[in-house]
């Protein structure tokens, strides 16, 4: 395979000279001719990089929320609370993405809940510290803040769709595998510039047995990080199932950082789909618009700051808990009450954890390798009751301050079997994305102990893809149940 390592002087991305298994020359000649054709074409060489809808449609959002205030002022605090709420509600802290088919009427129950929740959210705040005439009065805003978001939307929706059609909001966007769907969803797209898809070519291992008409063959499905790189892709369209497998289409999506392109996918049997949710199509194609992790931005930074909070005030209100633990420890074991053992954290950087010891190990080794004390007969009773009831990770607060872990995420395990786990269970080294947790959705499911480790992976990774502040919020409470029923190990 022959990779350029930087774009021509014209500013095109580089073309790639693979030939694939089964492939003759001509094929590879036929597959190179047409993608320089393509990357010389002017829609590609102009197409704007860094313009996104989102840069219209997020201001205008909070502005046509807060414009209430103009008229009433001494509601510019509950209105900009409002906006900002509203807006983590309608994105989940994500950055906005404008659908495909773009549609006020079809967004609008949707859009409708999130602002009413969070005017709701506002409204009850403003009750507790203000008299009912002021209730009221931003009630009255409230509904002006409704009617004007709506009328908004309309707006920038109108501007989105004239941009597209001038490919001022365009996505290069790559086709994972061939065939005649692939080359249906090009035609749809090239007629219909709307959708704001600019397509760059498809990946395929037989591209001579799967072409796509209109658009040209770029590489195997093997070179998908380096097709993704040279041709600047920020959408990819997965059209068709890898012939080695799901679990290989997976693990090449997974490398990618999960940020730098939105994924779609077209189910397996497109002919069949629900109407749940808000579904997207192509034409007459359903799509799904795959949530990729949320691991940054404002959602993110309002979880880390979340964890300072409440660790921080834990740490004080806890202390009479935390010395009692202590002396208990101290009474049953002698010095030495707090254990420390090495654990995997984000991105496989070790950490030093801390817990309130409830039996001391024969050597510094034995902490490390072996896999459960819960019957081991040197755990006294301090040490078993700080066990179920979860007591003894309460140190750990300190780690979650300083940065270490995080309140909510997969629970961080021991370098020894991290390395063995990985070996063994597809998929484990994925639940390194994030900070390990005092808590976990793998946890509070029954996952503790000595239970299968590919179910707490699958939970795990689960966590991570599916993310929200909600969910850490349902995941907290869930704890408190199991510590309060004494369900701990």
């Amino acid at each position: 395979m022959k990779v350029p390592s930087a774009y021509a002087e014209t500013g095109d991305p580089p073309t790639m000279s693979i030939v694939p298994a089964g492939a003759t020359a001509d094929d590879t000649r036929t597959a190179q001719d047409i993608s320089t054709a393509a990357d010389l074409s002017p829609r590609r060489k102009f197409l704007p990089r860094k313009l996104r809808s989102w840069m219209l449609v997020t201001p205008v959002d909070l502005a046509m929320v807060m414009a209430p205030a103009l008229l009433m002022p001494q509601h510019l605090k509950a209105l900009g609370c409002m906006a900002v709420l509203s807006l983590i509600l309608i994105t989940n802290g994500r950055v906005y993405r404008t659908r495909l088919h773009v549609s006020v009427l079809d967004e609008l129950p949707f859009l409708l809940t999130r602002l009413l929740a969070a005017a709701a959210a506002v409204a009850t705040v403003t009750a507790l510290r203000h008299e009912q005439e002021a209730v009221t009065s931003f009630l009255v805003a409230g509904v002006c803040s409704l009617g004007l978001f709506i009328l908004g939307r309309v707006v920038t929706m109108r501007i989105v769709l004239i941009g597209r059609k001038r490919r001022i909001f365009a996505h290069r966007t790559l086709l994972v595998g061939g065939g005649p769907l692939s080359g249906e969803l090009v035609a749809i797209l090239n007629r219909y510039p709307q959708y704001g898809l600019i397509v760059e070519g498809f990946v395929d291992d037989e591209p001579s047995v799967n072409p796509v008409e209109g658009a040209p063959w770029l590489g195997l499905v093997r070179d998908f990080d380096a097709v993704v790189r040279n041709h600047a892709v920020d959408t990819v369209l997965l059209v068709a199932s890898h012939p080695g497998g799901d679990d290989q289409v997976l693990d090449m999506i997974r490398r990618q950082p999960a940020a730098d392109y939105n994924l779609l996918v077209v189910p397996r049997l497109h002919q069949f789909h629900t109407q749940d949710g808000l579904p997207d199509h192509i034409g007459a194609i359903p799509v799904m618009l795959i949530n990729n992790p949320a691991l940054r931005g404002l959602a993110w930074a309002l979880k880390r700051g979340f964890d300072i909070a409440v660790s921080g005030i834990a740490l004080l209100v806890l202390v009479p808990v935390l010395a009692v633990c202590a002396l208990a420890v101290r009474i049953e074991g002698g010095p030495g009450v707090i254990f420390r053992q090495h654990r995997v954290g984000n991105d496989g950087k070790t950490f030093t954890c801390l817990k309130f010891r409830s039996m001391r190990p024969a050597d510094p080794g034995e902490s490390q390798t072996q896999w459960s004390i819960a019957n081991d007969a040197r755990v006294g009773k301090v040490g078993r009751f700080l066990r179920r009831s979860s007591l003894d990770e309460l140190p750990q607060l300190w780690n979650i301050l300083r940065g270490d872990m995080t309140l909510v995420g997969p629970r961080p395990e021991r370098p020894h079997f991290v390395g063995k786990f990985s070996a063994e269970v597809p998929n484990y080294e994925y639940r390194h994305r994030v900070p390990g947790g005092l808590t976990g959705l793998a946890q509070v499911s029954g996952l503790r102990g000595d239970t299968p480790i590919a179910d707490r992976a699958r939970f795990d990774n689960y966590y991570i893809e599916n993310w929200s502040l909600w969910m850490d919020a349902k995941i907290i409470l869930r704890t408190f149940r199991e510590v309060i029923f004494g369900k701990g190990r």
